[in-house]
């Protein structure tokens, strides 16, 4: 995640002359520049828009009148494509640009522009800590405009801002990493033009066109044309002259949050904090009281999610409902009808799409799989100011398969091509709540579905109220752990916003009246969640799925991960029994059909990985010193055992039930390269040096230790074990027996160390000696299955016996051979 720069409030971000300080005198500093009179730069002729600025444009000048107000304010600028061309990769709606600037009086009759990039700040506006800190902290002169005039009867400045806006300006237009990765090149000025510039009483927005020089490479309009033409809108919006106050990020509970450095003087080293980005939500004034009470009030200013007009009206509704489900989880912040989804109004030709002071979902008409919900946020407080939510047209193919797949014994709904719109709606409303989650500051809680014991997730009454995860954020799809018996309504299959959201809402948005500064409220909120972590250990916040934690995954469900592999296996078998059936539609040449198949080797791999990941690793629970409990506890043998047990049922016994002849005669179906692709991947794990050593570091410090010798004695079985009457099988056992020793062989002879590099602290270690241990045991097991053997199974073994003699035969230079 990018982390924003922190930025200080108003009070302490002011000019250098607000310091004492004078600016620096330049060569023509003496020679002041004379602004023209107003009537000369602004005619009567021009036309004139009141606002955060005054506009005013003479024929193609364009012309902002800065008032001294807003000298120093801090101005969030916030640049959106409007339009792209076809195969751009980016679409109208998408953020390309943020910036925070303020303006400051120059030393020659003119304005500066500045752009803010403070990440550092102080508890006190006083003293010479604070001192220091600003006098480190100089802002960057991204623009200096020339005062043309000032208006005489507001003192306003009349500053020129064509060319700013016009011209390729970095902090308003499209980023340098943007071009780089889209080919753009230089800027065609005759191509690029202001379009509009309409001003709001906290923001102005600007509309440009601009047309690139682009070698085109996988965009057609610069491959045909050698030009690639952008319409963008640029919102300058008023950040909040009294920040909203911070609430300090605590890790167990997951916020997307901005990062700064804390000078005390109180405390004898800097301290890294990160503030998390929430909209500001706050009772009334007169409401204070009842709110304190617990009893609910309607906010000060309701958070309001508009639909872009260009969504396909059937899907609106459900939108709407994905966006109002979140207002039981502001309920337990206190809040009623804290947010509400709304259509667009047409009507209202003041509002604009573009307009950072609206916050929507925005239609994509893009063949991406895909949505997502980004922020804007004010960098001083975390306060967000606006979402645009993007959802894309073809995120209706990517729920419709997740739910055929995972869903499609439990659901006839699911079983054909086209889903009813009821059905399809109701999947629009799943990714419409989790994406506004994120839009409400929400992380992903990978780990939320591993707080739901497997067995609940059959059990209809339980699962049907209580959800099978305990969080929307997680990617926890639908509940494919449940059986055809088990008789579970859609209610138990969909996810929804569970227990974790609403508590995290909670923590979020739970307005505190009486704490003295955010810091005081640092300490309470970390006590409350202390106290209600121990209550409820179900609220555990399991991050991005990206450490090392078995329980913190994507697309898994349960708090056993090998059964609930299983039971998805015996759902995708009944898919795969009738995958013909379900995919069928008039004139399709069986490209449904390939393409769902796909989906079922993917759902099977997933699997798989969801219970590799027992395998070398930790649980690891964040928490404060004050709660009990610790951080890091071993994975149980038992789970480790029962890991490859897992792989020896389900991968080394060839899953060829994937590649039935009933679908095989109508696509080309590769079940030899794609299953001994996953039986690889899962012997690369197995037989990895850096996992054995990992297994044989956690044996020296466990309780019930797994050394290294018993689990490869545990792993030989799964593969080397007699031939059965299946010849199809046995084909894939002497492939699979063929790459174990090749991974034996790398641990044995690492190329690295023959080449004379450096070993690695796992070539360091035992594992070399163990795996020449255990090759030994395999070459005993090899020749106890020779005579039980004949054909081709013979040959292969005997080869076996020879590739073994050259294995351990092989002249190498590691010394601890």
């Amino acid at each position: 995640m990018n982390f924003k720069q922190i930025l200080f409030p108003i009070s302490l971000a002011l000019s250098l002359t607000a310091l004492g300080q004078k600016p620096v005198a330049t060569p023509d500093s003496a020679a002041q520049k004379a602004p023209l009179d107003y009537n000369k730069v602004i005619p009567a002729t021009a036309i004139k828009q009141d606002g955060l600025f005054n506009v005013r444009q003479v024929d193609q000048k364009w012309f902002f009148e800065v008032p001294d107000s807003l000298l120093g304010r801090y101005l969030l600028a916030v640049t959106r494509y409007i339009s792209t061309p076809q195969g751009f990769g980016s679409f109208g709606g998408e953020k390309v640009n943020e910036q925070t600037l303020y303006f400051q009086k120059g030393n020659n009759n003119n304005l500066f522009l500045k752009g803010v990039i403070y990440r550092q700040e102080t508890k006190n506006t006083d003293g010479p800590i604070y001192q220091a800190v600003m006098q480190s902290q100089e802002s960057p002169i991204v623009a200096s405009f020339d005062i043309k005039a000032k208006n005489p009867i507001t003192g306003n400045y009349v500053i020129d801002v064509t060319d700013f806006f016009k011209k390729d300006i970095p902090v308003v237009s499209i980023s340098a990493e943007e071009k780089t990765s889209k080919k753009l090149n230089s800027l065609a000025d005759d191509r690029s033009f202001i379009e509009r510039i309409a001003c709001y009483p906290i923001n102005a927005e600007i509309k440009t066109t601009k047309t690139y020089a682009s070698s085109g490479l996988g965009i057609p309009a610069g491959a045909l044309t050698g030009a690639v033409t952008l319409r963008l809108n640029t919102s300058i919006i008023l950040l909040p002259k009294v920040p909203m106050r911070k609430r300090i990020s605590d890790e167990r509970v997951g916020y997307f949050n901005n990062k700064y450095i804390l000078f005390d003087e109180d405390y004898q080293r800097t301290q890294t904090k990160y503030l998390v980005q929430r909209y500001r939500l706050e009772p009334k004034k007169e409401d204070m009281a009842k709110y304190n009470r617990d009893i609910l009030v309607e906010p000060k200013k309701q958070i309001v999610y508009y639909i872009d007009p260009a969504t396909p009206k059937k899907w609106r509704p459900y939108l709407i409902k994905g966006i109002n489900d979140w207002q039981k989880a502001f309920e337990q912040a206190g809040f009623k009808n804290a947010i509400v989804g709304k259509e667009w109004p047409l009507a209202d030709t003041t509002m604009s799409l573009e307009d950072a002071r609206f916050s929507v979902i925005r239609y994509y008409a893009s063949e991406t799989p895909n949505a997502y919900g980004p922020r804007i946020s004010d960098p001083r407080s975390g306060e967000i100011m606006e979402s645009h939510v993007g959802w894309y047209h073809n995120v209706m193919k990517l729920v419709h398969n997740w739910y055929m797949i995972q869903a499609g014994p439990l659901d006839k709904r699911a079983q054909k091509m086209q889903f009813d719109d009821e059905l399809m709606g109701q999947l629009i409303r799943f990714v419409s709540s989790h994406e506004l989650g994120h839009t409400l500051g929400l992380r992903h809680n990978m780990g939320a579905s591993s707080q739901t014991p497997v067995e609940k997730l059959r059990d209809k009454a339980w699962v049907e109220k209580n959800g099978h995860t305990v969080s929307i954020m997680d990617y926890a799809r639908f509940n494919y752990v449940a059986q055809p018996e088990d008789n579970i309504s859609p209610k138990g299959i969909y996810a929804r916003i569970g227990a974790y959201d609403k508590w995290a809402i909670n923590w979020g948005y739970r307005y505190f009246d009486g704490e003295k500064d955010e810091y005081a409220e640092e300490q309470l909120l970390s006590k409350i969640t202390t106290d209600t972590l121990t209550k409820n250990p179900r609220l555990w916040f399991g991050g991005e799925g990206k450490d090392e934690d078995p329980r913190s995954q994507s697309e898994d469900l349960g708090d056993d991960a090998i059964a609930a592999s299983d039971y998805g296996i015996k759902n995708l078998k009944r898919v795969v029994a009738h995958l013909n059936q379900w995919t069928y539609e008039p004139g399709d040449q069986y490209n449904n059909l390939e393409e769902l198949h796909k989906e079922v080797v993917k759902q099977y791999s997933r699997y798989l990985y969801h219970v590799m990941k027992n395998i070398g690793n930790r649980y690891v629970t964040k928490r404060s010193v004050d709660e009990k409990g610790i951080v890091y506890a071993e994975v149980p043998k038992k789970i480790v055992k029962s890991v490859l047990s897992y792989a020896g049922r389900q991968v080394f016994e060839a899953p060829l039930w994937m590649y039935p002849a009933e679908i095989a005669k109508y696509i080309d179906l590769k079940p030899m390269e794609q299953i001994s692709d996953q039986q690889s991947q899962a012997l690369n794990i197995f037989l990895s040096a850096g996992m054995l050593y990992n297994l044989s570091q956690k044996a020296l410090v466990s309780s019930d230790p797994y050394p290294v010798s018993e689990f490869l004695a545990d792993l030989q079985p799964t593969v080397w074990k007699k031939p059965s009457r299946d010849i199809q099988q046995n084909t894939y056992l002497r492939s699979l027996q063929r790459y174990y020793l090749e991974r034996l062989s790398i641990l044995i002879n690492p190329k690295d160390v023959a080449d004379g590099k450096a070993m690695s602290p796992a070539q360091r270690s035992d594992v070399r000696l163990e795996a020449l241990v255990h090759i030994q045991a395999i070459r005993k097991k090899v020749e106890e299955l020779i005579p039980q053997t004949s054909g081709i199974d013979q040959v292969h073994l005997k080869d076996m016996l020879d590739k073994i003699e050259e294995i351990t035969k092989k002249k190498n230079v590691n010394p601890l051979k």
